[in-house]
């Protein structure tokens, strides 16, 4: 991005939303943010900085940028241009318009935008779309834009258009052609922590020893539930999503084990299953992780300390520091915050069992009936060994925002 146009957009103000301004105040390569509200907000820009300025989970941005009883950072407070100063860093902001293709952005000379709004996350709409589309984005005069969701298709009969990608940093980054692509898809928190968990397995032992695979995401709460009962709108499917955050534990889903394909192809070849349960915590995330092996019988066994020396020497040998692994006993408070780890493998936890499975192959559909009368005996003990891995992600700043800022300073670099 050449320095004369040194902006960022950012559309939508929500927990993703607030800590990537977070986020691009405290690393200044944007020089300036723009950052698209699209509605009033409050009496006067005051509130807005009251908003910006503190938060529930990760306390004062001053603190959060200098430590503990550092001083205010916001420096100027400008209502006629709707502006603020933080730490140095311009940020102007919009409150008109919340359909992508009306924001403005070529006005505002910003030529990068991240949609953390959640809402647009089809690439296959086009940008005039009535309810608003990504497109929009680019058609209101950005180049590129990185969105802060997985894609997710509603017309099962469109396939992913030729400029969208989906990457996570760390495992496919390089997916990315900047000459080629203008929408990115930097998948979920789950995701970004799954793939960080798997891909060192795969690169080991490779997806025809790894039989099956499956995860669980005990998983804070988010902006889509409700803080008390509430009845469902008209045609709601799930009635858990207006059930009490605050009071249960709630069942939900994932579209992780879809979109885990979509950075790691090699887990097409591998059976996978991924499910989700939120509880109420503010961030804070846990994947469960579940892989049965194929044992070689000449080979070494695989044993705890062989799956938590895989994760140790990839964690020593990453050079950005995306995956740690930790011997420590955690509980959730203490990932909240944890600087850019992706994933944080709680080895003190790994597990394995190693049993054999008794399979008769003459049950086995479609198995050649010559093969069939060369076996004297048609049942087979195959042993198998079962590891149970905990990987732990901040859910909002720690993993996923800082796994964005990366991703957006990288397609930046590259415009």
């Amino acid at each position: 991005m050449d320095s004369s146009s040194s902006r960022l957009g950012i559309n939508g103000m929500g927990r993703i939303g607030k800590l990537t301004l977070w986020h691009h105040v405290a690393r200044k390569h944007f020089d300036e943010l723009v950052v698209n509200l699209g509605r009033p907000v409050g009496k006067s820009m005051a509130d807005i900085a009251h908003y910006v300025e503190r938060d529930s989970t990760y306390g004062f941005l001053a603190d959060y940028l200098y430590g503990r009883g550092a001083r205010p950072v916001i420096q100027e407070i400008d209502n006629p241009n709707q502006t603020l100063v933080i730490d140095g860093i311009r940020v102007r902001f919009l409150l008109e318009n919340r359909n992508p293709q009306a924001i403005d952005w070529k006005a505002q000379e910003v030529r990068l935008v991240v949609d953390t709004t959640g809402q647009f996350i089809d690439p296959t709409l086009p940008a005039d779309h009535p309810k608003g589309s990504v497109r929009g984005h680019l058609e209101a005069g950005a180049e590129k834009v990185v969105v802060s969701a997985p894609f997710k298709i509603k017309d099962q009969r469109q396939e992913m258009p030729a400029d969208a990608v989906t990457t996570v940093m760390g495992i496919n980054d390089h997916d990315y052609d900047p000459r080629r692509h203008r929408i990115i898809s930097n998948a979920s928190c789950t995701t970004t922590c799954l793939a960080h968990m798997m891909k060192p397995l795969i690169n080991i032992f490779g997806p025809r020893k790894i039989l099956s695979a499956s995860m669980a995401t005990i998983h804070a709460a988010t902006g889509s539930q409700q803080v008390l009962d509430r009845l469902p709108g008209a045609g709601a499917g799930d009635l858990r999503k207006n059930r009490s955050v605050m009071n249960n534990i709630i069942l939900t889903s994932t579209g992780a084990a879809k979109t885990l394909r979509l950075v790691i192809p090699e887990m097409e070849e591998i059976g996978f299953i991924a499910e989700s349960v939120r509880i109420p915590t503010s961030s804070g995330s846990l994947v469960i992780l579940v892989v049965n092996f194929q044992e070689e019988p000449a080979g070494n066994p695989i044993r705890r300390e062989t799956i938590n020396e895989i994760y140790r020497q990839t964690a020593h040998q990453d050079p950005r520091n995306y995956l740690h692994f930790s011997e420590q006993q955690n509980v959730s408070g203490d990932i909240i915050g944890s600087p850019r780890a992706a994933a944080v493998i709680e080895g003190h936890e790994t597990h394995t069992r190693t049993a054999e499975v008794t399979m008769d192959l003459g049950s086995i559909p479609g198995l050649d009936a010559r093969v069939r009368e060369m076996l004297t005996d048609t049942v087979v003990r195959i042993p198998i060994t079962q590891a149970v891995i905990y990987g732990w992600y901040d859910n909002e700043m720690g993993s996923y925002v800082n796994m964005l800022g990366d991703r957006t300073v990288t397609v930046a670099e590259s415009m």
